[in-house]
């Protein structure tokens, strides 16, 4: 059979928690909380699953909460959307980013994407016939615009952004939006999909969000993660934001794609967010970065700046010189955790001797997995 994926296989996240599960390692991988839920939000779900809320929600989601997710955007970026047409609640981020690529991407257009890149977005524009074109970041893991802007043609109909950035932590300045701005003034057929998911974990400098730029607002999508703000990853509900003429192409697929989004999770994630502040999650995950890195300065790796999300990289360059893949599997067999190496983030699988961890656990968890890295 002629696979339409040739080149695709398990993913490095699959492949690291598997390792873990093998050797009853400590998952520092793969990039999920291992603490509890709110109460709160979990007494809101064991309500709605008692109500009738088990059948479709209307397409674009639950109204109540698309009315909520509006003013979300309005109370921390200042943009006024319209909860009707705008905003589509999505299975997740990464539906959100695969239903707006087959949606605006036609073949034989080109997409740029930044590497380190996250792995969910170079599959939908293969199979959409586009053409995926990846450029690194700086070697601190910020946008070069001198390269984006020799890279970015006429050819060119989409710019995938991610900040803060996965699996770095870097954030973008003030400056990188405005050489964005630069740049969409130069291909007025560009458009830019800026994945946010991390939006709301930021510690010493706040989020600069695209919403913040009014002039970007008819070009961009933006995709949220409810699972990465409310340590809910398994519940697979996101959300996109464009304006209506971009978002009406993207609903044509998300209707055929999922249709709609689990009903009582949605209903659910409505009530709560009367409880929870949003602003409040950056100082939560500073609190375990600065746990983490404060342990983590008893070993012999480096650690690097960490802005936002909830990971840090490190590198052992002065421990190594493995291929990261070899390194963080020996750290599973030998010392008992698991971790995520940084080649599989790059199109050239570049070496750069780092790897990932996350942090987003308890502090016991942190406390146990670094006393085996001390060991190294």
């Amino acid at each position: 059979m002629l696979s339409k994926l040739p080149h695709v296989g398990t993913s490095i996240f699959t492949v690291m928690s598997q390792l873990a599960a093998q050797h009853q390692a400590i998952n520092l991988s793969q990039g999920f909380p291992n603490f509890p839920v709110d109460p709160r939000l979990r007494d809101s779900l064991s309500r709605w699953a008692h109500a009738d809320q088990h059948q479709y929600a209307p397409m674009s989601g639950y109204p109540p909460l698309l009315a909520r997710l509006a003013q979300l955007t309005q109370d921390s970026y200042g943009r006024t959307v319209d909860a009707t047409t705008e905003v589509l609640v999505t299975a997740g981020a990464t539906e959100g980013l695969f239903a707006t690529i087959q949606a605006l991407v036609h073949p034989g257009e080109e997409v740029v994407i930044l590497d380190p890149s996250y792995d969910s977005y170079e599959t939908p524009i293969v199979l959409c016939q586009g053409i995926p074109v990846r450029i690194p970041m700086t070697a601190d893991f910020l946008p070069d615009w001198e390269r984006i802007g020799n890279t970015i043609t006429a050819k060119t109909r989409m710019l995938i952004i991610n900040n803060p950035h996965n699996p770095s932590g870097r954030v973008w300045s003030k400056s990188d939006f405005e050489q964005l701005e630069q740049v969409m003034a130069l291909h007025p057929q560009l458009l830019v999909l800026s994945d946010e998911v991390y939006e709301y974990i930021t510690f010493e400098q706040k989020h600069i969000s695209i919403h913040h730029y009014p002039r970007l607002w008819d070009r961009v999508i933006t995709v949220s993660s409810f699972g990465k703000s409310f340590h809910i990853t398994g519940w697979k509900v996101g959300y996109v934001i464009a304006a209506d003429p971009l978002m009406q192409e993207i609903k044509k697929v998300h209707q055929f794609l999922v249709f709609c989004v689990n009903s009582v999770a949605q209903a659910a994630l409505n009530d709560y967010m009367d409880f929870v502040d949003v602003q409040e999650l950056g100082a939560f995950y500073q609190k375990k970065r600065d746990y983490f890195r404060n342990l983590m300065a008893d070993t012999r790796f480096e650690l690097l700046p960490c802005e936002g999300s909830y990971f840090q990289l490190a590198s052992y360059r002065s421990i190594s010189k493995e291929n990261d893949l070899e390194f963080t599997k020996r750290l599973v067999t030998e010392f008992g955790v698991a971790t995520v190496p940084l080649s599989p983030f790059y199109k050239e699988n570049t070496q750069n001797q780092c790897i990932r961890f996350c942090f987003a656990k308890e502090e016991a968890t942190l406390a146990q997995a670094v006393e085996r890295l001390r060991k190294i």
